[in-house]
């Protein structure tokens, strides 16, 4: 109950009423630039031809914590890269508000965790977050080649910051994340994700 109530968990809590028209599975992904922790400009335009997975982080959110003190996060960061697939994880807490950092802290941050995406947005406005309606941290999105969105939703089916259910817990991301790469289809595109709230 504690963590539910210092995260405002699950799914249900977001700005929605400063959101506009929530992605759609099979649609085009929402195109964006965004700014890396090193200054890079990132565009998702760019990365058409590869498999694309947006994550959504906050170092300071136990249900982030849980995938990542575990391991499990930077397992899949690792498949990712041995797949070719572009996997950014993308930071919309404000400034002032929990997990909210500057790009060194992020960098800083990837290097004590192990963690290796292929980059770190920082999205302090909250722009790209409400473009995808990016609701807790984690929230996961997988695009395929062409641009489409195939996944949205969980990393896993256990809505817990516990790190002894990752192991019995459906593992949507992995799935989805493969499934694309392959070019087949999702076997459950649209999921429900669970964390602490994004930070707007």
């Amino acid at each position: 109950m504690a963590v539910w109530s210092a995260c405002a968990a699950l799914a249900s809590a977001s700005g929605a009423a400063s959101f506009g028209d929530e992605p759609q599975i099979g649609r085009p992904a929402p195109d964006f630039s965004a700014t890396d922790s090193q200054g890079k400009v990132r565009r998702l335009a760019d990365f058409r031809g590869k498999t694309v997975v947006l994550e959504w982080t906050n170092a300071d959110c136990p249900y982030t914590r849980k995938h990542y003190s575990s391991g499990n996060m930077q397992s899949l960061q690792a498949l990712a890269r041995q797949r070719g697939v572009i996997w950014m994880s993308v930071i919309s807490s404000a400034p002032g508000k929990q997990g909210y950092v500057s790009g060194a802290e992020a960098d800083a941050l990837s290097r004590s965790r192990h963690a290796v995406p292929t980059a770190v947005l920082l999205d302090p406005s909250g722009d790209l977050g409400r473009l995808y309606h990016a609701k807790t941290t984690p929230h996961l999105f997988v695009i395929d080649a062409k641009g489409d969105l195939q996944y949205m939703g969980g990393i896993d089916s256990i809505a817990t910051a516990d790190v002894a259910d990752i192991p019995r817990a459906e593992p949507y991301l992995k799935e989805a994340m493969l499934a694309v790469s392959d070019d087949k289809p999702v076997a459950h595109p649209v999921t429900r994700p669970y964390g602490c709230s994004v930070k707007y």
